[in-house]
């Protein structure tokens, strides 16, 4: 971490936390991930600069506040966008009715779970903004996630307080960790949406046979 985003979130505390997770949810670039900002506020805490459920609130806040920024701005000009793509993307508005209406049904865990991964968390109030998945149906969800991966790196910056300095010297490593997860993720994605298709395809010919 550089030494002035160092400096910057111990003097501006959770204003510095706020600002840094919500202009990243926003598609904004940051100096680092949210993740390493998040384990270094747990860290603080452990040093008792910051207070630990204090630094929860305000990150499940600006995460909160921030992906639903762009989940309604392709919410409500998604429709502009997609009749504005170019020909060759293969988006009809059939393809988009279908993928509604599934994760609709039976997508909400497949929210739930690219809203923990590191590299697809951003892309999923996009996502979900064109589909127009409802409001009732994401809201929750980004909340219930943003409280779940916020309060998971933000506890374990706190635990691993003593160890600060061999984390810091291992830092590289991190990125291996969250290449990891996004794998774990897709491979439970794969599996789920496997499951779910082969469950819709026994419904539809216990259907046809009726």
């Amino acid at each position: 971490m550089a030494e002035e985003v160092v400096s910057y979130i111990t003097r501006y505390g959770y204003m510095a936390i706020f600002v840094m997770i919500f202009l990243q949810e926003t598609g904004m670039p940051n100096p680092f991930p949210n993740e390493l900002l998040l384990l270094f506020s747990g860290y603080l805490s452990y040093k008792g600069l910051l207070t630990l459920p204090i630094i929860i609130i305000t990150a499940v806040s600006a995460d909160f506040l921030g992906t639903n920024v762009l989940y309604i701005l392709f919410y409500y000009a998604g429709s502009y966008i997609i009749s504005k793509k170019p020909r060759w993307v293969p988006l009809s508005e059939k393809t988009l009715t279908r993928l509604r209406t599934r994760i609709s049904e039976n997508g909400k865990s497949s929210i739930f779970l690219f809203r923990l991964t590191p590299f697809t968390r951003g892309y999923v109030s996009v996502v979900a903004g064109l589909l127009l998945i409802k409001p009732r149906i994401y809201m929750p969800l980004a909340l219930l996630s943003g409280l779940v991966w916020s309060t998971f790196y933000i506890v374990t910056g706190r635990l691993i307080g003593s160890s600060w300095s061999l984390f810091v010297e291992n830092a590289g490593i991190f990125k291996y960790i969250m290449l990891l997860i996004l794998a774990g993720i897709i491979i439970i994605f794969l599996i789920s949406f496997y499951r779910n298709r082969k469950k819709n395809r026994r419904t539809s010919e216990m259907e046809n046979k009726i």
